[in-house]
């Protein structure tokens, strides 16, 4: 018998080597071995190594949902090689930025991500270019990023890290957030409550993006030897047939998605195996999650995590539900082992007594002795349970996806005929919150047309931060002390609305 692993690295190593030729990754209808896993993380770590790529060096990765950036994301933990993720969802010119700002030995990327302004953002940044693929050949050099540029100083791994993985831009564009690999310990934790799931239970179903927060369904799934099935993508059908299919007991889903499954009308008997749904990333409003209770016979449980912490917070046993489920029915539970959380003033850092509204702080063992501020309006009770309020930073959610409607701003107001705008959150059925913008027209200018500010949104940021509607004014209502009155704003949308 050999050593028994020690470190993360190595337990995430020996879960990969347990599969062999048992099924390990489902995707697009197939079944792939951890031996085909393996063998596509290796010939991605061989090209590396052609490309003069040290084997500590860290590499980016233009994320997506597919079996071959998972087997990359996988090879890349299980050899302890660094990967800082780039946000796929975006211009091929912000792809660019990044890659450029990064300076990163080499990049990883799908071959339809290697546009010419990725290529030529890759050259001026010295970094040896691989497309990977489903296709043969599974992994290629691009041309004229066949190696790194030695005699460029690239960056550096940070000591522990093994991730950087894209908040969801609640605060502005997506932020890489350093993951160390112990950290990595409690994601899996934070997944799988500490459970240890039976060689014949149903597969760890990761459908949510690998860029982010998705990829400790992947992580955790791989260091417990656990199947995998996974989507590009979500869509009802393929959510409903991977249920359905693999009977799957427990599934974490943003808000969006439980009204979609209503709306579609899924079928009761299509959504039997699930013992609970988790829903997560976003407030779920009480008449959603009652209708769904009630139709389906499920219950929805509600969580708390976040990037930065690399998994949940808090979270809901058992005995608390047997004690406190009906009671306590609006909270995501209380803390977990680990993790202390405190209600403090956003003004002053006061801690403020029980049951009061504040901002919520967590110090986490694993990520230090800190105590780290999160945008969120908190309380905690009497018996330890925590109620979301909200947020304090007025992003706006649309279907899981955070918008910071200053960042839509600035992009609005580049336009030569927006003299001004401002962007709220207005109420929508599927989606829960949507982006509306009111544009106050530069002096004597030929306003945009909507198709016009959509393109320039949309240009510039990921597709959902684009407004689905536009309200042209003369001037933006103002209250008293000049500031913009966003209720006025917001009450514009209703004639707006009704007009289309």
């Amino acid at each position: 018998m050999g050593p028994v692993p020690e470190s993360f690295t190595e337990r995430f190593a020996a879960g990969l080597a347990s599969y062999g030729d048992r099924q390990c990754i489902e995707f697009d209808g197939r079944w792939y071995s951890g031996a085909e896993v393996t063998a596509y993380a290796d010939a991605l770590a061989s090209a590396l190594d052609d490309a003069d790529v040290a084997d500590d060096a860290p590499v980016g990765l233009v994320v997506r949902n597919r079996l071959h950036h998972a087997a990359a994301i996988i090879g890349f933990l299980a050899a302890g090689r660094p990967v800082s993720m780039i946000y796929s969802f975006q211009s091929p010119e912000a792809i660019g930025r990044d890659v450029e700002k990064l300076e990163l030995s080499a990049i990883v990327a799908d071959r339809e991500d290697w546009t010419g302004e990725v290529i030529a953002a890759a050259k001026r940044a010295c970094s040896a270019g691989l497309a990977i693929s489903l296709t043969t050949p599974f992994v290629t050099t691009v041309a004229g990023l066949e190696r790194r540029d030695g005699s460029r100083r690239h960056a550096e791994a940070e000591p522990g890290v093994a991730l950087q993985i894209l908040s969801s831009g609640t605060t502005g564009p997506p932020k890489r957030q350093a993951i160390k690999a112990s950290v990595l310990e409690r994601t899996v934790f934070s997944v799988t409550s500490g459970e240890a799931a039976p060689p014949d239970a149903p597969p760890e179903f990761a459908y949510w993006q690998f860029g982010g927060i998705g990829v400790c369904q992947l992580i955790a799934g791989v260091y417990n030897g656990r199947r995998i099935a996974m989507l590009e993508r979500f869509t009802v059908e393929g959510w409903v047939d991977a249920i359905k299919r693999h009977r799957i007991e427990r599934s974490g889903v943003q808000p969006a998605v439980i009204r979609m499954l209503l709306d579609a009308d899924v079928p009761q008997g299509d959504l039997a195996s699930l013992e609970f749904l988790i829903s997560a990333s976003g407030p779920l409003d009480p008449e959603t999650r009652d209708e769904f209770e009630r139709r389906y016979g499920i219950p929805i449980r509600l969580a708390y995590g976040a990037t930065e912490f690399a998994g949940s917070l808090c979270a809901w046993t058992p005995e608390m539900l047997r004690d406190f489920g009906e009671t306590k029915r609006n909270s995501v539970g209380r803390a977990l082992p680990d993790t202390e959380l405190r209600i403090v003033n956003p003004e002053t850092g006061t801690v403020l007594p029980v049951g009061q509204q504040g901002l919520l702080e967590a110090k986490v063992t694993p990520l230090g002795p800190d105590w780290i501020r999160t945008t969120d309006i908190a309380s905690v009770d009497s018996d330890g349970f925590v109620t979301l309020h909200g947020r304090a930073d007025g992003a706006i959610n649309r279907g899981g996806f955070k918008i910071l409607p200053e960042t839509v701003r600035r992009v609005l107001i580049s336009h030569p005929g927006v003299r001004d705008a401002c962007v709220v959150g207005v109420p929508d059925a599927r989606l829960g919150e949507v982006p509306f913008a009111a544009i106050e027209i530069a002096a004597d200018t030929v306003p945009p047309s909507e198709d016009e500010l959509k393109d320039l949104v949309r240009a510039a940021l990921p597709v959902y931060n684009v407004p689905v509607a536009f309200a042209a004014v003369d001037a933006l209502p103002r209250n008293p002390a000049l500031k913009v009155s966003l209720p006025a704003v917001a009450a514009l949308y209703s004639g707006v609305a009704s007009s289309q």
